[in-house]
């Protein structure tokens, strides 16, 4: 049988799928289905400091081949989710890469200063796609400079692996990449959601403005992953429109060392289990012993437009 797993930031996973960030709670929401060491690694939702109470409903909103979510980061916070969702993991022996985020730098610094490490937990994924408060709401992963900063900073309080989230919301994504590998970020997600907002025809409302996720995304995010696995030496997890196990290919053969499925979980609960299964089925007939001589197989073709 094919062997899928990889090696991340010197941790071996069983396989390369993820779950995008807050798409399977605290990992007990899952489990009636199927178990949580399914995944290679499990992402936290995005974890504040202290617990956050999100957005009023409507909070999903569903489009033709998209889904606008709108729960605004609501969290329990580290020390609930240490104390209450991580034994599970623990016992399971589920590696975890911890998301958080912070409505200012310092909210941040305070955030990942007090994740300490654990054998299970494989990295800190730094979420750049919230407000900054005290720059009047401006993104914070929009420009090179303010990524760099706070990746600076944060990797000064923390000794472990740190991946950036990136937004989409960019002119130049290798550029912001850069920023974040220069200032120490040891790997890359792209990408997070697409801002967008639904209205309501027979209410004439727009009840919902939220994150856009979904298939549509998938070119936009390969070619992404294309981009900054060519410019740069940095591992990368794609994320964007992952249904099943032949985007999880594309993914992976365009330079991805992993990937996190999201919207597909919410068609079907049964998605990522799928995918893991369809990916080791593609290699077994292809005659591909390990996933690594799978990984980046069209780098070489990759060509700027």
């Amino acid at each position: 049988m094919a062997d899928l797993s990889v090696n991340l930031f010197g941790k071996t996973l069983r396989n390369p799928v993820m779950n995008a960030s807050g798409t399977l709670g605290y990992g007990t929401e899952i489990e009636p289905l199927w178990r949580v060491d399914t995944l290679g690694a499990y992402v936290s939702k995005g974890l504040s400091f202290v617990p956050h109470h999100g957005n009023p409903p409507p909070r999903l909103w569903e489009e033709k081949s998209a889904l606008i979510n709108s729960v605004g980061l609501q969290n329990i916070g580290l020390e609930r989710f240490f104390k209450e969702a991580f034994p599970l993991f623990r016992e399971r022996q589920t590696p975890v890469i911890i998301n958080f985020f912070g409505f200012t730098e310092e909210d941040y610094v305070r955030c990942a200063g007090a994740i300490r490490a654990d054998e299970l937990i494989v990295a800190l994924e730094i979420n750049l796609s919230c407000p900054n408060i005290k720059e009047g709401g401006i993104c914070l992963g929009k420009r090179a400079e303010d990524v760099f900063s706070i990746v600076k900073k944060v990797k000064a309080v923390t000794g472990l692996p740190l991946i950036a989230k990136l937004t989409p919301e960019v002119a130049d994504v290798v550029e912001i990449a850069r920023a974040a590998f220069e200032a120490g970020a040891e790997g890359i997600t792209v990408f997070n959601t697409f801002p967008a907002a639904a209205v309501d025809v027979e209410r004439m409302s727009l009840p919902v403005r939220g994150g856009l996720s979904g298939p549509f995304l998938k070119p936009m995010a390969l070619r992404a992953v294309a981009d900054i696995t060519s410019a740069l030496p940095v591992a990368v997890i794609g994320t964007g429109g992952i249904m099943d196990d032949r985007d999880a290919l594309a993914f992976l053969m365009a330079g991805a060392a992993a990937v996190q499925v999201g919207t597909a979980t919410f068609i079907d609960p049964y998605a990522i289990p799928k995918i893991i299964r369809g990916i080791g089925t593609f290699m077994d007939a292809h005659a591909v012993d390990r996933l690594n001589q799978i990984i980046g197989r069209t780098r070489a073709q990759n060509r700027a437009l």
